[in-house]
């Protein structure tokens, strides 16, 4: 009890704190998506907070994005800091009167709203408005809050003991035989990994099987029912919802490569989207 009061009040006077991450953690989303548009040196302006859990970003130069990516970059960067959920994003032009592209995430996946994905938007010069929503709780609710879960997973890792991390750091000579070169990201169907940015992420059998599929045909429809027949067929039945939940898994474990995408097209099946710039090589 004694640690979680203090955890608590030490947080409510750290909240300027983490506002600063905050903002530290904004300008790491515009940093990565003026390289993505293939721009290193221009700066990220300082963020502005416009009203009450609404932040800007802006932009030294004009630059060029594609919407998949934006939204991609941006969701891993805020789940950093738990902000992947109920958020809306704008990208203005600098006049600030006109949305070029606009989502919204919700906790729920279905009630997310996402038009005009896919699309590759022209150089300009764009603000990007990110907007959270009230979630109701006061300063000190939260740090009773985040105390109490510190306290429970202390107490946690005291009685399971340490877990084995599913992402490993490869090594720096590292090669694959018999793999894939993906966009940026190495597939080792043998090993049964993906080793993107330096960092080893293990697949299951099934996983294996079928990211598999989809580095033979790069960028074409890969049916469902021939998914299925693939991957089930030992097994004598085929459940498909299955496919769902391993497709959702797999396009999780790609995150960390902005160049490829794992998307769903309506009605017809899947299909593994590179970006032009990048292609599909057999080591």
């Amino acid at each position: 009890m004694i640690i979680t009061v203090c955890a608590a009040f030490t947080l409510t006077q750290e909240n300027n704190y983490g506002l600063a991450r905050q903002k530290i953690l904004f300008r790491e989303i515009g940093h990565e998506i003026l390289l993505y548009s293939g721009d290193s040196t221009s700066r990220v302006l300082p963020v502005q907070k416009i009203a009450e859990n609404e932040y800007q970003i802006r932009f030294e130069n004009e630059f060029t994005f594609q919407s998949n990516s934006l939204v991609k970059i941006i969701s891993r960067t805020l789940a950093k800091e738990n902000l992947s959920h109920n958020y809306v994003v704008n990208v203005l032009n600098c006049t600030g009167k006109d949305i070029i592209f606009g989502y919204a995430m919700a906790d729920n996946v279905k009630d997310d709203i996402m038009p005009c994905s896919g699309r590759k938007q022209p150089k300009s010069c764009y603000v990007i408005d990110l907007k959270f929503q009230q979630k109701g709780f006061t300063t000190v609710q939260k740090g009773y809050s985040f105390a109490g879960v510190f306290l429970l997973a202390f107490m946690g890792l005291i009685i399971s003991g340490p877990v084995k991390n599913r992402k490993q750091i490869a090594p720096a000579n590292n090669t694959v035989k018999d793999g894939y070169q993906i966009g940026h990201t190495l597939f080792n169907p043998h090993k049964r990994q993906l080793i993107t940015k330096e960092i080893i992420i293990e697949l299951t059998a099934k996983e294996t099987k079928l990211f598999q599929i989809f580095a033979g045909s790069p960028n074409a429809i890969i049916e469902r029912s021939r998914l299925q027949k693939e991957i089930w067929e030992d097994e004598g039945v085929i459940v498909g919802r299955s496919l769902d939940v391993f497709i959702s898994k797999l396009r999780k474990k790609l995150e960390h490569d902005h160049s490829i995408q794992l998307i769903n097209i309506h009605g017809k099946g899947y299909k593994l989207n590179i970006d032009e710039a990048t292609q599909v090589k057999k080591l």
